[in-house]
Parts: structure tokens; C-alpha cells; sequence
């Protein structure tokens, strides 16, 4: 990656960020100086710099997959203690919601990493300091983006309550969670058989990326459940299942690991029967 592409790349996701945060501040100024959802945003990227810092000075991308977590819980913490309210139901619901898939994801990538030794995706760019800013930046981006209503809700300053339309929201989101979680597992087990091959048991014979799914409805559950609670521009944070769909259906998840299944099996007549007849995303029931 060149150096020009690399710079545009953190000034973008800068740019998104603070768009995105000026989006969920929306109503907020007259209330606070700076809204909690800008503070919060501010944090991410902070958080994501300073372990920049040390990262690149080890040269080492072994603690990228938990400070990205980790910020996650972080920042929806930031925006309940710096909104200054009585927290409410759905507050609360949110961040414990956040606070619960940060910690399991963080979990899971750390121990498959310190598993594997290493993540080869960082053999050239943690060399390059321009590349492996703009990787920790548009870390931050991820965070900001996909946490978006959820920020707003927490640190509007109003505790709200849960009604139909939250519980509904709250509903996907544990649906959502639950899939992830028992695909995640399904494939760790798999793995640990010490099978070379594809897997196509459980949840994976019904979706060929089953974990995605669940990971694209979590984050829905929480953009519905928040969604009675936003108003004016602030109903702009509601592309954060949609961003969360198109990173994993068009950029960072799918796309490789289809290429990377077809380069290994592709001239497997049970893998190429098994991925005509399974859905790319949404499972099948039958």
C-alpha cells in the first residue's frame, strides 16, 4: 500500500468519525458543552493512537484485536458517566448489551491469535508507519460507526424506558448474539478435531457464514432497539448494522475468506456441492 493511500485512508476515517458523532450530538449542544457521544468518539480514537504508539514501537499487532474490544465497552462506559443523568432501563440494557459481545469477542480473538502466534495480515503493514496508523484509525472508525445509537442513547442526558419497539430490539440482539456465539464455537471444535477439511456441520450446514449473520443482527437488535429514542440527525447513526454489513459482506470478512476456501477446495467436488446449495449468508430453516 502506498503512502498516499494511507494517509487518505486515516483522514477519511477521521472525517467519518466526526461526522458520524456531529450526526448522534444532534440536539445535544444546549445540554452539554460537548455531548458524550463526541467525548466517546474522541476517546476511540485516542485510545486507538496511544496503543499505536506502542504497538509500533514493539512492531507488534498482538494486543490490536483486544484494544479494539475493549474500546468498545469503553466507550459506551464513557458516554454513561459523562451524561449526567439518571441512566434508565434502556441504558442500562445497551450497555450491558455492548459491554457483554466486546468482552466475549475479545475473548475469542486474543486466544485464537495466541493460538496461531501471530496475525499474518500484519506481517507488512505493522513495518510501515503510515499503513499501520491508518489500521488503528479506521479501528476507531469501526468502533465509532457501529456503536453510533447506542452512544446517542446512553448520553442524551434522558434515562429511557424500555416499550415495544426496545424489547423487540433486545430480542434480535439476543438472537443475533446467540448465533454468533455458537457458530464461533461450532468451527473452534471443528478445528480442534484436527480436521484439514471444510466445515459444513450444525449452523455452517445451513449458512456458510453463519457467525456473520449473527454479528449483522446483533448489531440491528441494538440499531431497533435504540431507534425510538433518536430524533432529527441523530437517526443518521442508524447505519451502523448497514456499515457492519458491508465490512463483512464486501470488505474485511467474506470476500477473503470465500477466496481463501475456493483457492483450498475449489476443485473439491463435496466443497463446490456444498457451496451451491448453501446460502452465502441468511440460513436456511429447511
Amino acid at each position: 500500500m502506498t503512502k498516499r493511500t494511507s494517509i487518505s485512508g486515516t483522514i477519511v476515517g477521521l472525517v467519518v468519525i466526526t461526522l458520524v458523532a456531529m450526526c448522534g450530538a444532534d440536539g445535544l449542544w444546549g445540554q452539554y458543552s460537548v455531548p458524550p457521544v463526541i467525548i466517546s468518539a474522541m476517546a476511540a480514537v485516542l485510545i486507538q493512537w496511544i496503543a499505536f504508539g506502542f504497538a509500533w514501537n514493539l512492531k507488534s499487532e498482538r494486543f490490536f484485536d483486544l484494544l479494539g474490544s475493549a474500546t468498545f465497552a469503553l466507550v459506551v462506559v464513557l458516554a454513561a458517566l459523562y451524561s449526567r443523568s439518571d441512566i434508565g432501563p434502556l441504558d442500562i440494557a445497551l450497555l450491558i448489551a455492548v459491554c457483554l459481545w466486546a468482552s466475549r469477542l475479545g475473548s475469542f480473538l486474543v486466544s485464537r491469535v495466541r493460538k496461531v502466534g501471530s496475525d499474518r495480515r500484519f506481517d507488512a503493514m505493522k513495518k510501515d508507519f503510515s499503513w499501520f496508523l491508518m489500521t488503528w484509525t479506521l479501528q476507531a472508525t469501526w468502533v465509532v460507526i457501529t456503536t453510533a445509537p447506542v452512544l446517542t442513547v446512553i448520553g442524551d442526558g434522558v434515562g429511557q424506558q424500555i416499550g415495544i419497539v426496545e424489547t423487540f430490539g433486545l430480542l434480535v440482539w439476543t438472537i443475533g448474539f446467540s448465533i454468533e456465539i455458537i457458530a464461533d464455537e461450532q468451527k473452534k471444535k471443528f478445528r480442534l478435531s484436527g480436521s484439514e477439511s471444510f466445515i459444513c456441520t450444525g449452523l455452517w450446514n445451513r449458512s456458510r457464514h453463519p457467525n456473520y449473520f449473527g454479528e449483522i443482527v446483533l448489531w440491528s437488535g441494538l440499531a431497533v432497539a435504540a431507534l425510538p429514542s433518536l430524533n432529527g440527525f441523530q437517526l443518521l447513526t442508524l447505519i451502523s448494522p448497514l456499515f457492519v454489513w458491508t465490512l463483512l459482506m464486501k470488505i474485511s470478512g467474506v470476500p477473503m475468506l470465500e477466496a481463501k476456501a475456493d483457492r483450498k477446495w475449489g476443485n473439491d467436488p463435496a466443497y463446490v456441492d456444498h457451496k451451491s446449495t448453501t446460502p452465502l449468508l441468511v440460513p436456511r430453516l429447511r
